[in-house]
């Protein structure tokens, strides 16, 4: 019949090692009472009815080898100079904590404002066909935006209807997919995407984010456009910032807009106050403007925000829709830009958001 005594001697001897510390300590754990250890590999390989009988033995056996490893680990602590009181309650340790993006903030408060009078919140594809970015929006071929200058083309098998792929260069084609899938108006739709054109300065970058807002109704006119840019205005920027919409020309809308807000780097004058015109007296023959330098962001007091206008038929047409019954607006604003204009801000380079600099990120 098997005993286990045999590996008590043989623990106790290596135990009384005077070069046994805490890791050695652990491996003879395993060696014993491992699950492949000589212990239970022993009783594994008995017959069950040898089991039955040296069953008592077995289980006094690792209680003891337990009993025998935990008196030696608690006399190694004792010895060991750098053995400290270790709280296993006491929480993790604390990693910074991370944010959303300030881009993602934005969007979020966009989308909210729209909620609130009625708009629902849309995602159309980012990766586009030509048709749906340029023919359905009344943009024929040989038109300026569909130059490879001005979009990005992707390489991959061009549909004989759709065209090439492309990386959409505005949220406008979500345009012609809310009229396909709603079929019959009224629609009032807010559609925020990302874009791309091949644009870098201190307005421009090339992936930006653009949020499309989109009515179609009996009776829709303009005022109705300037009534909810100027609610949207109002709530994002505050009360003091104004809009304007001045005249443009854009193929999809008829008549078109550009959106304007006083900007808020400069406070709408297009003037920064210089160094030297702080110390400049009352009376001084200069010229109002002559001690101060233009906002390099704006230069004008005005900041575009994007375009805006009434749809034009031929786009209603290639929704499905009949122009002579119903009538609507769309705008197309960077997510980024309109950022910028946040009041009290003064941020002058939208490719800041980019910039991947923590010590920016971390203000907010």
């Amino acid at each position: 019949m098997l005993s286990f005594r045999a590996f008590l001697a043989e623990l106790k001897e290596e135990l009384s090692s005077p070069e046994l510390d805490l890791s050695t300590l652990d491996r003879l754990r395993a060696k014993y009472l491992g699950r492949n250890g000589l212990v239970n590999k022993s009783f594994d390989s008995i017959s069950p009815d040898e089991k039955k009988a040296v069953g008592p033995e077995f289980n006094q056996t690792k209680k003891h080898i337990e009993d025998l490893l935990e008196d030696k680990r608690l006399r190694l602590l004792e010895q060991s100079d750098t053995a400290e009181f270790f709280d296993v309650t006491r929480s993790g340790t604390s990693f910074p904590k991370g944010s959303l993006h300030l881009v993602t903030y934005a969007v979020e408060e966009i989308t909210k404002i729209f909620e609130r009078i009625g708009f629902i919140r849309m995602s159309y594809p980012e990766v586009e066909w030509e048709y749906n970015d340029f023919e359905a929006l009344n943009m024929p071929k040989g038109h300026p935006a569909r130059d490879d200058f001005e979009t990005f083309f992707v390489e991959a098998e061009e549909d004989p209807q759709l065209g090439k792929m492309i990386l959409s260069p505005h949220t406008s084609s979500g345009q012609i997919r809310e009229m396909l899938r709603v079929k019959t108006p009224p629609m009032r739709m807010i559609n925020i995407a990302k874009c791309y054109r091949p644009n870098w300065d201190v307005s421009h970058v090339p992936m930006f984010h653009q949020f499309e807002g989109f009515v179609i109704d009996k009776d829709i006119n303009i005022t109705h456009l300037k009534g909810t840019i100027n609610y949207f205005a109002k709530e994002f920027f505050g009360e003091k910032r104004e809009i304007r919409l001045r005249p443009y020309h854009f193929q999809f809308t008829e008549p078109s807009f550009e959106v304007d807000i006083t900007c808020g780097v400069c406070g709408g004058t297009g003037f920064l106050s210089s160094p030297s015109s702080r110390g400049s007296q009352k009376g001084s023959h200069l010229g109002e403007n002559d001690n101060k330098i233009k906002c390099k962001l704006c230069k004008s007091g005005w900041l575009e925000l994007g375009g805006s206008g009434m749809i034009h038929p031929n786009v209603l047409r290639a929704g499905s829709i009949d122009p002579a019954v119903y009538s609507g607006w769309a705008f197309g604003i960077g997510v980024e830009r309109t950022f910028m204009m946040k009041e009290g801000l003064k941020l002058d380079d939208i490719r800041t958001l980019y910039s991947g600099d923590i010590r920016f990120l971390q203000q907010f």
